[in-house]
């Protein structure tokens, strides 16, 4: 890799119970690059995410982050250090409005403390025209937008999205990915995502690690991403 490495995981394992889930999980992503996880369901996607954000304990392996290891540092650690999550089902807080679910993402602060709310609502528009709504009443396409806002107030380098386009409208899904790539173009914000939906993945993917049976069993590089390619081991 010619770019700068802002995340590398070597050797990887994670267990759920006396169960093995990854066994072994080995990759990088440059500084900039937008990279997909991709594979079928039940083959490791979510536990690697849970696992880089620290939501779940790692057995061996390690994880690194801008050059530091961070395999032992709690998810509230990393998320200061620069790491943004977005999980699948985007938990926002249903009770709080828009603009208070923002706020929260303020009290992370990012490396460098910045505070990005109009930048947000530029990205996404929508969510400036229900500032003060609820957002438990929101569709699943605003929440989503949301769940990315809260991310990236915290000024993350590196952004992790577990299944963006699920419960979302197609229409919807190619404005979110506008905005990703912009947000990738614009602040340098480094992406990886875990996705099923193919053209979610031929839409934002410049190169896909692809899992199976808690592993990685081939990576799609830059040319490589198409819809071919990417069918074929989405049905593995």
């Amino acid at each position: 890799m010619t770019r700068e490495a802002v995340l590398e995981v070597c050797g990887l394992w994670a267990n759920y119970g006396a169960t093995p889930i990854l066994q072994g999980v080995d990759m990088a992503v440059g500084k900039g690059e937008i990279v997909g996880i991709i594979g079928r369901n039940g083959v490791g996607k979510t536990t690697t995410m849970r696992c880089l954000i620290g939501l779940l304990r790692t057995a061996r392996g390690e994880i690194r982050f801008l050059g530091e290891d961070i395999t032992r540092v709690a998810a509230d650690g990393r998320a200061r250090l620069g790491i943004g999550y977005i999980p699948q089902g985007r938990d926002v807080f249903p009770r709080m409005t828009v603009a208070e679910n923002l706020t929260v993402g303020t009290l992370i602060g990012g490396p460098k403390g910045r505070k990005l709310s109009d930048l947000v609502y530029t990205y996404f528009p929508r969510l400036a025209e229900r500032r003060d709504q609820m957002a438990g009443t929101m569709s699943g396409g605003e929440q989503q937008q949301l769940a990315i806002g809260r991310a990236l107030i915290g000024n993350p380098a590196l952004m992790l999205l577990d299944e963006p386009s699920e419960g979302v409208q197609p229409s919807i899904v190619q404005m979110i990915c506008d905005a990703l790539k912009s947000i990738r173009d614009e602040l340098g914000t480094t992406i990886v995502f875990v996705e099923q939906n193919l053209d979610t993945i031929l839409a934002i993917a410049e190169r896909c690690y692809v899992m199976d049976k808690g592993r990685i069993t081939a990576s799609l590089g830059s040319g490589e991403v198409d819809a071919h390619r990417v069918r074929e081991h989405l049905l593995i």
